[in-house]
């Protein structure tokens, strides 16, 4: 709706409409997470954070039709709201969030939590935090009355995910990615075949797996909601099977990647400065001339 808004305003193709939604969403993004960083950790912090998040590999993303150019300021905008108390905000942008993608539906939990937070302070009588968990979910029905209405089931995006792209939950799905990299990989004397999403999904794993460990080792400078919706994220990521925990999947849990700026600095941050922009280069430039490697 978004790109069709764009494009009559413009004037412009459908494409470029969607590249304009990204481009503008990534940076509504950054903006927000300034903010959300500065709150936690400071300026100083909050600087390295946006400096990582604009260049990290996943931001491939806000240069691309891809949803998280919407997905993204919802959230960050629904964190912030959380953090204000600002209750009717939160639910409305959760809600619009998750109508945008099924990743989206992390955003609930993390209402929840703040809500149970909210009502452990001030007590049960009649509290506005519950707003936002009852409105959260409002975007994941309305799409599939949506769906219900324009394909006949409610289900339909399910489906089309399941069987037409053999996407499924498995707690196993790293242990899968590994088994696949093994047997499917071919060596020869002149070729070299290896499939660069498995090692991309792999690696992502390591990352996320050690920067949950400092945002959990650093509860206190954290929200609650910010570190569930990031435990949501890390979930999905790592019990899909098709979907690991890639670039993409690791800016959408975006307080993954900033805790990494906050705990770097120095010599160091410039070091995994360097580090991350020639992974987004290296990388981009994979994803955008073959199929090679997702973003």
């Amino acid at each position: 709706m978004l790109m069709w808004l764009v494009q009559h305003m413009f004037v412009c193709s459908i494409f470029l409409a969607g590249i304009l939604v990204s481009g503008v969403g990534g940076f509504i993004t950054t903006v927000l997470i300034e903010r959300l960083s500065a709150g936690w950790w400071g300026r100083e912090a909050s600087r390295r954070a946006v400096l990582l998040f604009c260049f990290f590999p996943g931001s491939i993303v806000f240069s691309m039709v891809y949803s998280e150019g919407v997905l993204l300021p919802l959230v960050a905008g629904c964190l912030l709201a959380l953090e204000r108390r600002r209750w009717l905000l939160a639910g409305v942008l959760a809600a619009f969030a998750t109508a945008v993608g099924p990743t989206a539906v992390a955003i609930i939990p993390a209402c929840a939590v703040a809500a149970l937070m909210e009502i452990r302070r001030r007590g049960w009588k009649p509290n506005r935090a519950l707003i936002a968990p009852v409105l959260a979910p409002l975007g994941i029905v309305a799409f599939g009355a949506f769906l219900w209405v324009w394909t006949g089931s409610p289900f339909a995006s399910y489906y089309a995910q399941h069987h037409e792209w053999s996407e499924k939950t498995n707690p196993l799905a790293l242990v899968t990615i590994v088994i696949r990299l093994i047997t499917e990989s071919h060596f020869t004397h002149s070729f070299v075949s290896i499939n660069l999403n498995y090692i991309s999904g792999l690696i992502g794993a390591v990352f996320l797996a050690s920067a949950l460990y400092l945002l959990v080792k650093m509860r206190p400078h954290i929200s609650a909601p910010a570190l569930v919706w990031t435990l949501g994220v890390g979930f999905l990521a790592v019990t899909s099977e098709n979907v690991p925990p890639n670039p993409r999947l690791l800016i959408t849990a975006f307080p993954a990647v900033l805790v990494v700026a906050y705990r770097f600095k120095g010599k160091a941050f410039n070091r995994m400065m360097v580090l991350s922009v020639s992974l987004l280069v290296v990388m981009s430039a994979a994803s955008w001339v073959s199929t090679a490697l997702r973003p």
